[in-house]
């Protein structure tokens, strides 16, 4: 394997996986494996914004809830509503019950159904929620959850794009990055990210310090088990399914943040 510069993965993470201004350079699978390794690095600066505008709306005295509105609404814009949009997509594809291809082909159109409308309602709520209940303790727990849950998100596209897993269509975002990560690397980036959010939990407390770990460990589970649904029911993964992973990963980690 030949190595690629690290700053071409990087150009890659954020130049796909968020609207900051930055120009992708390679658009190859080295690249693209770079980028999908980098994915978590790109969450936590998506998250450290949400959360600075969450923590700045309450320094200035804003209620929790309004905080949490806008953490959670900094991140769909951070991504032009993308990731949103792949979870409505595969919502409808899955709930449509049809075989691999008519679902496809049912995701890519551009308006969205009726499944995708009920999930995106509740998906948004239990995050708004979520981050509700953390910035309604204390300032630092939310912003804590609001870096999490992106960096999370971000993680469980890394552990999609490992080595076996298939894309269900020839093209895309999904045809790009399927399969470019070693099971090896997409291992040792998950075990980084988990140890680095415990021990931004352990400035709160050990307790913290296992709720901060267990939210990444729980969130790339549920991650991990809508991306071996969707392969089972498409044939692969596409950019829709990632963008329902982050989403699905993101959720997960600010309901186990919420708890206790």
């Amino acid at each position: 394997m030949s190595k690629i510069p690290p700053l071409h993965g990087l150009r890659f993470a954020f130049g796909t996986l968020t609207v900051l201004p930055v120009r992708v350079t390679r658009w190859d699978r080295e690249a693209a494996r770079g980028g999908m390794l980098s994915a978590p690095l790109a969450g936590v600066v998506v998250g450290g914004i949400a959360a600075s505008v969450g923590v700045l709306l309450l320094l200035s005295g804003a209620g929790a809830l309004l905080a949490a509105v806008a953490s959670a609404a900094v991140p769909a814009m951070l991504t032009r509503g993308l990731h949103l949009d792949g979870l409505a997509d595969t919502a409808d594809g899955l709930g449509s019950g049809k075989p691999a291809e008519d679902a496809l082909r049912i995701m890519k159109q551009s308006d969205i159904g009726p499944f995708g409308v009920i999930t995106l309602l509740f998906v948004l709520l239990a995050q708004v929620a979520a981050l509700a209940e953390a910035y309604g303790d204390s300032w630092a727990r939310g912003a804590l959850a609001a870096v999490v849950s992106a960096t999370a998100a971000r993680l469980a596209l890394t552990l999609a794009a490992r080595d076996g897993v298939p894309a269900a269509r020839p093209e895309g975002l999904g045809a790009a990055v399927a399969g470019v990560v070693p099971v090896g690397g997409a291992l040792a980036v998950a075990a980084a990210v988990t140890v680095g959010a415990a021990a931004g939990g352990m400035l709160s407390g050990a307790y913290e310090a296992v709720r901060t770990a267990a939210a990444v460990v729980v969130a790339v589970a549920a991650g991990d088990l809508l991306s071996r649904h969707c392969t089972r029911r498409f044939g692969g993964v596409t950019g829709d399914v990632f963008g329902a992973l982050a989403e699905t990963a993101a959720t997960t980690a600010l309901v186990v943040m919420s708890l206790g």
